[in-house]
């Protein structure tokens, strides 16, 4: 392990993080976690844990994380959806090239479904757009 520990650790939950601080200063030289806050990325919320008062310094540091935080999670969403095409072109291969009919009628109702259902959704957003920008 590191010598030189956080000042904060965040535990990951799916909307956001339990925020601890983190002591090493006590004389049994262990790790201490803190619990200060609670987070929620989705609509901004910072609750403190408890009774707890953050300080400036809290609210900086949970703050930046928020930040990171979600531009991680965006990356994620857009590499995420590049892999969706990649896969996508790998199914049509596999469509094409190897897949036996019983395989091919476990899987076409629920892949055309999707696939209509995807393309539905883009072709709306894509007329939003042009619309949209036709107003500006």
């Amino acid at each position: 392990m590191s010598a030189a520990l956080p000042e904060y650790y965040f535990r990951v939950r799916e909307n956001g993080a339990f925020v601890f601080r983190v002591d090493t200063e006590n004389r049994q030289r262990r790790i201490d976690m803190d619990q200060i806050a609670v987070v929620n990325t989705r609509n901004g919320e910072i609750r403190p844990h408890g009774d707890r008062q953050l300080s400036a310094r809290d609210m900086e540091a949970i703050e930046t994380w928020m930040a990171d935080r979600i531009a991680t999670l965006a990356r994620r969403d857009i590499d995420d959806i590049h892999r969706a095409v990649d896969h996508l072109n790998l199914t049509a291969h596999w469509v094409q090239s190897k897949a036996s009919d019983e395989q091919l009628d476990e899987v076409s109702d629920a892949l055309l479904m999707a696939m209509h259902d995807l393309r539905s959704v883009l072709v709306r957003k894509k007329a939003d757009q042009l619309m949209k920008s036709r107003k500006d």
